[in-house]
């Protein structure tokens, strides 16, 4: 049988096995044989498994965001064969397709009883304190771990098992996701230790918690709470040392769950799992119910090569998982960061006798400055720039917010001022203890006036046409956006001569810092304007391009908008 298993998403540790000829999966609860919940990006129909052969091919479904298999980067196109062990991607969503694996024939007296298995959450597992108190004489023996050097080959070992263990060798070299690593694991060694009842693998989180994530049982009729002892788990983890364990009935630490009362546990081993840097990762452990077939000392040198072995394959799995999960990230950024560019102009306005100039550099991905050319019903043009506290994924998202309003403020209130003070009570009721600051020109090419509300911004850059640079309106400034409603604002105007420029930017210029710590000043600017402010187009990329050069290896450390506009004739 085959069947699908959920690695990540709202169903992460579901099964869903694959008994019809075609399988939908997506959002549509009516339709879809898996439904993705709460995945907005999934489509309603996204996917299709179809019967092909003695197994499945994947298909996608017509879906807006695509289907991908394995680490490919590319949609798939067309039905797609699997095999087990693939990985489909829907979104943030992806799925194993595995294939249920043949029961190994009884050897030496094992068991044929049919196994149960899957995450360790999925089955009920928890870890439990115990009691502290030192390992009894049931322990037979203690084996150091120690990655920094190789096991010699296990001469003492029958062949069947040394048989097995170059296949654990060549599995685990081919596996690069956990939840392929983690059950070829246990099921090696339920191939090797055929008296094994119980299997269990436990990661240690980023946090420092013990979790379990993979378990094995050989009967069915086993499958209640498995019950798991942090204290073991601990000792094997902190001493570095495997364990053999005679008879684990004798102490309460080995229980299982206790409504099986008659379930004990005879021997058991664990065996910590080190990674190449001598870090316990976690431990591997595995017990039996049959008296009459405890482990011996040569089986948990067995055990300690094939944990040796896995924590390899784990740490690899993990450092795979850790690059797929930045490179996820990376591309919800770069989309992030195309989404943000969409609220920014595309192109400079096209006003006879006015020139324009603009640039906006995020620090990260996205970022929270903000610029705009509206043009407004009666012929008049905004031009605004703002930036919002902070810079980075919180920031960019106020600054869409921002863009929306600032557009149906300056479009249904009477005067700019008007528009700032409506704008200012919209942010406040969001009540997101983050501020604005923005400043606001409304130019009339007609009368060629410019009218300018501040709130809590850096004054624009006014260089007059005998060149002197002066910062009209900085006494009428009102406080940033944001922080409290009811606040009005007040305006100030001024005529725009032939050859007069205003520049309006963020604090990411003039705060630009170079690798000595220097500031790059509002000074600079103020000079830059005297001296090449006659041409907007001219002073704007002279003024980046300094300020570029003034920071050179040291790196941006906060967003970058500069506007430059001004009258040509």
């Amino acid at each position: 049988m085959y069947y699908l298993l959920a690695n990540t998403g709202p169903m992460a540790g579901s099964r869903f096995d694959l008994t019809e000829g075609e399988v939908l999966l997506g959002r549509d609860p009516h339709d879809c044989q898996i439904v993705i919940r709460d995945v907005p990006a999934v489509s309603r129909k996204h996917a299709r498994l179809v019967r092909q052969g003695n197994g499945y091919a994947v298909e996608d479904a017509g879906s807006r965001n695509g289907t991908f298999v394995n680490e490919e980067t590319e949609k798939i196109k067309g039905r797609r064969s699997l095999e087990p062990g693939d990985v489909i991607r829907i979104c943030e969503v992806s799925f194993s397709y595995e294939q249920e694996s043949p029961v190994p024939p009884p050897a030496r007296g094992g068991k044929t009883e049919p196994m149960v298995e899957g995450p360790g959450q999925g089955l009920g597992a928890e870890m439990y304190e115990d009691e502290s108190t030192p390992f009894g004489s049931t322990i037979l023996k203690s084996v150091p771990v120690d990655m920094s050097s190789s096991r010699g080959p296990l001469v003492a070992s029958p062949e069947v098992k040394l048989a097995a263990m170059g296949e654990i060798l060549q599995s685990l070299g081919k596996a690069l996701a956990l939840d392929d690593v983690l059950p070829q694991v246990l099921k090696s060694l339920f191939k090797i230790f055929v008296q094994a009842d119980r299997g269990f693998i436990v990661l240690q989180t980023p946090e420092g918690r013990l979790v379990p994530r993979w378990v094995r049982l050989r009967r069915e009729d086993a499958s209640d709470t498995v019950r798991i002892s942090r204290t073991i788990i601990r000792k094997v983890m902190e001493s570095k040392e495997a364990i053999l364990s005679a008879d684990a009935a004798n102490d309460d630490r080995f229980e299982l769950s206790q409504s099986i009362a008659d379930f004990r546990i005879r021997s058991m081993m664990c065996a910590p799992l080190i990674d190449s840097e001598g870090n316990s990762l976690g431990a591997l452990q595995i017990d039996t119910l049959n008296q009459r077939q405890r482990f011996q000392a040569e089986d948990l040198e067995l055990l300690v090569s094939t944990a040796s072995q896995a924590s390899f394959a784990i740490q690899k799995a993990q450092l795979h998982e850790a690059v797929l999960k930045q490179r996820e990230v990376e591309r919800d950024m770069q989309v992030a960061r195309d989404v943000q560019r969409g609220f920014l102009p595309e192109r400079s306005p096209d006003i006879p006798g006015y020139e324009f100039f603009d640039y906006y550099e995020p620090a990260e991905q996205v970022g929270g400055d903000y610029f705009d050319f509206l043009s407004l019903a009666d012929g008049r043009l905004a031009v605004v720039v703002a930036d919002v506290v902070g810079h980075g994924v919180a920031a960019a998202l106020l600054m869409a917010k921002l863009s929306a309003e600032t557009r149906n403020a300056l479009y249904t209130e009477p005067t700019p001022a008007d528009a700032i003070t409506h704008l200012n009570d919209r942010l406040a009721q969001l009540n997101i203890q983050r501020f604005v600051t923005l400043i606001c020109v409304v130019l009339d090419p007609r009368s060629h006036s410019a009218v300018i509300v501040n709130a809590g911004h850096m004054a624009p850059l006014w260089r007059r046409s005998s060149g002197v640079v002066e910062q009209p309106g900085e006494e009428l400034a009102g406080i940033p956006l944001g922080i409290t409603s009811g606040i009005s604002y007040q305006q100030a105007e001024i005529g725009l001569a032939p050859g007069e420029t205003l520049m309006l930017f963020t604090d990411g210029i003039h705060e630009t810092i170079d690798a000595s710590g220097a500031f790059y000043s509002i000074e600079r600017l103020r000079k830059h304007m005297a001296e090449k402010g006659a041409s907007p187009a001219h002073v704007g990329s002279y003024v980046v391009e300094d300020v570029r050069n003034f920071l050179g290896r040291a790196p941006q450390n906060d967003d970058m908008c500069l506007v430059c506009f001004g009258r040509t004739a």
